[in-house]
């Protein structure tokens, strides 16, 4: 997630149970984040064990699609309200009621209200809350179902949330000079259309178990992360220049703990792929108030020196709208800064389809790479303001980290990893193997989930593709007179077991003592 941490310490083959706080020990927030970690991690594990791979409640099972086409002017789909899991992680698909705003006492407003249309109950597929779909772009439209059936499937992963995004997390006592505090992980999922010939299918009409089996196939490539990366420090050839800053034996030569994100821009093979990097975690965003051709105004420049925005900078200007699509914006450099009215200008507009909505919350975010990476003399040239991937060859961020990308790997846009560097070492913490050296490691996320929904054939057609699972709970029956009896027989069978003296009854005991008596 883009959020300001020290560093994330949770590794599921540890099998820790729980993070215990100590007395009198500064806390830090990778304790705390740990520890939701490790009980997210067990809740979902346990739902995938239990229900498997996607499933929803027999009663309440969520995400009904139905097909709707030829009586609108573009076809979309209904996807109706209930729960559903994929991988253990619960979506909701309910859309939430609109409110009820107090009567207007002008007799005009109040009638004029009554005519609004309330929304329905159900989502469209041009409106579902994550997907931003746009009918405008022709890759985002449906497939025909006359020409070729096509699968309805869920696109399920997550992404961080700030106060960039939604200015209700912030806490407005504390005043608009204090940064925000904590950030938000949501669960987006997407309601999206798969051709049969993605899924390897030739037949036109193909069973719900044809189906699945092809599903499950094609989303075990979508899933797999190919890419791979390494990280490590190196002795700078300027460490001598400032020798006091840090240990004269240092190789990480930065004055400050840093949480370096190295993350996938534009996605492809390693010919095509490029990255850009921060220092901050990429936690460093700008709320934009206006935007006026190349001009940006911002709703503040920074709390200090480290996270404002200064000439050279690459920013990142986008919406909510394109964090959720995961699709690869032009980077633009900061061309220019007015300070008294918080402005900058970038180096071109950003495109029209893009931060133009303020209910989209248009934001910028920073990144601090340069043109680069510089090393014995070669510099590479930027693909679109990013750094252009190269493989096998150690490529160096600043201050000694370097970072190296495995041969033959597959990027996707969004995937990064993350490099803690501490001044108390002087190096970086990665894993390495006992000769030290450091291990390739696939990306920290982001993590995918796939699960089909329907197969749709055509107007009102469509296969329902879901799984359902009933409650584990049952009534308990009442015994029954057969039941009872059973119970007594077998009863009485032990007490004859255990011999004759204890089978008598209490008044044969009393008069045998009473005979023994008047002997």
């Amino acid at each position: 997630m883009h959020a300001d941490l020290s560093r994330l310490t949770f590794h599921p083959e540890r099998h820790y149970s729980a993070v215990v706080a100590q007395q009198g020990r500064v806390q830090l927030d990778a304790d705390a984040n740990e520890q939701t970690a490790i009980q997210l991690h067990r809740a979902r594990t346990l739902a995938a064990d239990l229900i498997g791979r996607y499933g929803g409640p027999r009663d309440a099972a969520g995400f009904r699609v139905e097909y709707v086409g030829g009586k609108h002017d573009i076809d979309t789909l209904y996807i109706h309200g209930g729960r559903y899991y994929v991988d253990g992680i619960l979506l909701d698909a309910d859309r939430p009621a609109p409110g009820t705003p107090v009567p207007d006492e002008n007799a005009e407003t109040a009638e004029n209200a009554k005519d609004t249309a309330t929304p329905p109950s159900y989502w469209t597929y041009w409106d579902q809350p994550d997907a931003f779909r746009d009918p405008e772009k022709p890759g985002d439209r449906l497939p025909s179902p006359a020409q070729s059936p096509f699968v309805v499937y869920l696109n399920v992963w997550e992404r961080s949330v700030n106060a960039a995004e939604e200015p209700a997390l912030r806490e407005v006592a504390l005043g608009a000079a204090m940064p925000d505090t904590a950030a938000r992980v949501k669960v987006v999922w997407q309601v999206l259309p798969l051709s049969l010939a993605a899924l390897a299918i030739e037949d036109a009409d193909p069973s719900k178990e044809v189906v699945r089996a092809a599903f499950d196939k094609w989303a075990q490539r979508q899933a797999a992360a190919t890419a791979r990366l390494a990280a490590r420090s190196e002795r700078p050839d300027h460490a001598d220049e400032d020798p006091c800053l840090v240990r004269p034996d240092a190789r990480y030569r930065g004055p400050e703990n840093q949480l370096y994100r190295v993350e996938v821009h534009a996605g492809g093979e390693a010919k095509d792929a490029t990255f850009k990097w921060s220092r901050e975690n990429g936690s460093v965003v700008f709320p934009v108030d206006a935007l006026d051709g190349t001009w940006v105004q911002l709703a503040s420049l920074g709390h200090d020196d480290k996270l404002d925005l200064d000439v050279g900078d690459f920013v990142e200007f986008t919406d909510t709208a394109y964090a959720s699509r995961l699709e690869a914006l032009p980077l633009l450099r900061v061309e220019e800064l007015d300070l008294p009215g918080r402005r900058v200008r970038l180096s071109a507009e950003p495109g029209q389809d893009v931060g133009r909505l303020p209910h989209l919350h248009p934001f910028v975010r920073r990144w601090d790479h340069r043109e680069g990476p510089k090393r014995r003399g070669r510099t590479a040239a930027l693909k679109g303001g990013a750094v252009p991937v190269a493989e096998g060859e150690w490529l160096p961020l600043e201050d000694g980290v370097e970072v190296y990308f495995a041969k033959d790997g597959t990027y996707r846009t969004g995937d990064h990893w993350l490099v803690p560097a501490r001044t108390a070492t002087g190096s970086v913490e990665w894993p390495t193997d006992p000769a030290r050296r450091p291990l390739l490691q696939g990306p920290a996320g982001i993590a995918r989930h796939f699960a089909p929904l329907a197969l749709v054939k055509g107007e009102e057609s469509a296969v329902d593709l879901r799984l359902a699972f009933g409650p584990l709970a049952i009534g308990i029956p009442a015994a029954d007179e057969a039941t009872l009896a059973a119970e007594e027989q077998a009863h009485r069978e032990e007490l004859a077991a255990e011999g004759p003296s204890h089978g008598r009854s209490q008044t044969t005991a009393e008069a045998e003592s009473a005979v023994e008596g008047d002997e």
